[in-house]
């Protein structure tokens, strides 16, 4: 209970990160749309005074964006956060947050100079009590409000245009929930009418780095409202795997005795109630997802349809799915072809990366199997299952980007779906993140995977593994430079011995393109779950 008490208070006394900073959620922020609060510890605006921040215009970016979503000015995630705020804090160095009183994922101390990696681990390995904590972690999170941040309950639109602010308090397993609700949901139009092509976490190229930013910010945020700076997120290895299986009292819910649909209630998560589950309620009303509760948790796992989702992913299916080259490919949705983005997330065939949304694969084959409020994207959150699978799945992420080692430019730079370019800040994140900024291994962002420290010479054929790569995709121009090269040879060759001739082969034998050894060194889910 004393760390319970402690932990509340560095709820109060520290900065969260999440949607709306509650400081900005005001009439003069909105009109005046700056979001530049005051680091307590100078109180100059996000930290100056101690060069670690200043107020400046955000900038945009101004690529072109794919033709799924053929609307401009309908939608306040539309160019995030403008519609809210054109001017934020940017920090310096290492630090980071809405006022630059964090630092950056990786980093700790006063300064924010060391340099962190912790380990991820299989919630199988940890120790009984280490469970335990993690789970009554959960429990906590679910009933601790969020002091920092709050959530809007209106459009921009509905607030008059920022004279009548419409937010709401939420506690911070919630705040998490609400964020993924609000990345994913519809765009409103007016009357009854919706466009639902339009997904800011999914079906694009920004799932893998927005999803990766979203664990950090949840780990973050636990390891503040307990004090417990060494917590990590653990993951389910759920490969080849027959059934949930943690889906038992001792992990994260046992099924209900009598209800096949609930949870049983000798888990601590029989209790929690689901939000922003009802978004075709919330289509009808034209309104936002207001954070209110909706009932119990739903599962039902192995109880879906087979036709779509006949078995839970092989690691067969994972070690195809990182074979992969491509990133990403074609019009960089759910309809993208050997694409290794699309191929994880679940929309294309595991075994042929030929795109098949009919079918649910990976990603979103477990989504679709937990058969209850995992299976619906907007409300998916809502099981703390969520965390343990997307922590796996940006394992195979980071499996990938080790193996491939991709340049920041293989992540697309234009015409992807709206928000999903490599320049565009995520929705709805406040402080801001560039999907580029995550297109890099996890090690760089301060955390790394329990099997994925692997073993001497699994490491040295990660290291091989990029150059053989590389030389792939430049043999042609190998090749063309042999043949050149050959050409040359022969027309000098030919040339000096006819200058031989000439001379009557007095002269010693010349080799004119004889290059030292040295020198060669020189050549060189709307997601349907």
């Amino acid at each position: 209970m004393l760390r319970f008490a402690l932990g509340f208070l560095l709820v109060i006394l520290q900065p969260s990160t999440g949607q709306f900073p509650r400081v900005c959620a005001n009439v003069q922020s909105l009109l005046s749309k700056e979001c530049c609060p005051p680091w307590d510890g100078d109180g100059s605006t996000c930290g100056e005074l101690s060069s670690r921040g200043s107020c400046q215009n955000i900038l945009l970016s101004q690529a072109p964006l794919g033709p799924q979503f053929p609307f401009s000015g309908v939608d306040d995630r539309e160019d995030w956060p403008s519609v809210f705020y054109n001017r934020t804090c940017r920090c310096e160095g290492n630090f980071m947050g809405f006022n630059c009183g964090e630092c950056k994922f990786g980093f700790s101390g006063i300064n924010c100079t060391e340099r962190q990696v912790k380990t991820r681990r299989n919630i199988f390995q940890l120790t009984a009590s280490e469970k335990n904590k993690f789970l009554a972690y959960l429990n906590l999170a679910k009933n601790i409000p969020s002091q920092d941040y709050v959530i809007a309950t209106g459009t921009y639109t509905q607030m008059n245009n920022g004279s009548n602010p419409m937010f709401r308090d939420i506690n911070v397993y919630d705040l998490f929930v609400w964020m993924h609700y609000y990345a994913s949901r519809d765009t409103l139009l007016g009357g009854s009418n919706v466009w639902r092509d339009i997904d800011f976490a999914h079906e694009a190229p920004g799932f893998l780095p927005w999803h990766r930013v979203f664990l950090l910010m949840w780990e973050r945020q636990i390891q503040r409202i307990t004090g417990d700076e060494n917590f990590t997120i653990p993951y389910w290895d759920w490969r080849d795997a027959e059934d949930c299986e943690v889906c038992n009292d001792e992990y994260m819910g046992g099924r209900h005795p009598s209800n096949p649909n609930l949870l049983s209630p000798a888990s601590i998560f029989s209790s929690w109630q689901v939000i922003c589950t009802r978004s075709e309620e919330y289509n009808s009303q034209q309104a936002l997802c207001s954070a209110t509760n909706e009932g119990p948790i739903r599962r039902n796992p192995g109880n879906n349809d087979k036709s779509r989702t006949p078995r839970l992913p092989s690691s067969a299916d994972v070690e195809f799915c990182l074979s992969l080259t491509q990133y990403e490919s074609g019009p960089m949705d759910k309809m993208a072809n050997y694409s290794f983005r699309n191929t994880l997330e679940g929309f294309a065939d595991p075994q042929t990366a030929i795109s098949n949304p009919a079918q649910s694969g990976l990603h979103n084959a477990l989504h679709i199997y937990m058969n209850g409020s995992m299976s619906q994207v907007q409300g998916s959150a809502n099981d703390p299952i969520f965390v343990l699978h997307h922590a796996f799945v940006d394992s195979i992420f980071e499996r990938w980007l080790r193996r491939h080692r991709p340049m920041l430019e293989v992540y697309p730079a234009a015409n992807a779906p709206i928000g999903h370019n490599r320049e565009n800040y995520m929705v709805p994140f406040i402080p801001l993140y560039r999907n580029g900024e995550f297109f890099k291994p996890s090690r760089e962002l301060g955390y790394d995977y329990e099997y994925l420290q692997e073993p001497a010479l699994q490491s040295f054929q990660d290291f091989l593994t990029p150059y053989l790569q590389q030389a792939r995709q430049i043999w042609a121009w190998l090749v063309g430079a042999a043949v050149f090269g050959g050409i040359v040879t022969a027309v000098l060759t030919g040339l000096t011995r006819a200058c031989r001739k000439k001379k009557g082969g007095t002269s010693s034998e010349i080799q004119p393109l004889l290059i030292e050894s040295e020198d060669y060194n020189n050549i060189t889910y709307q997601s349907n779950f």
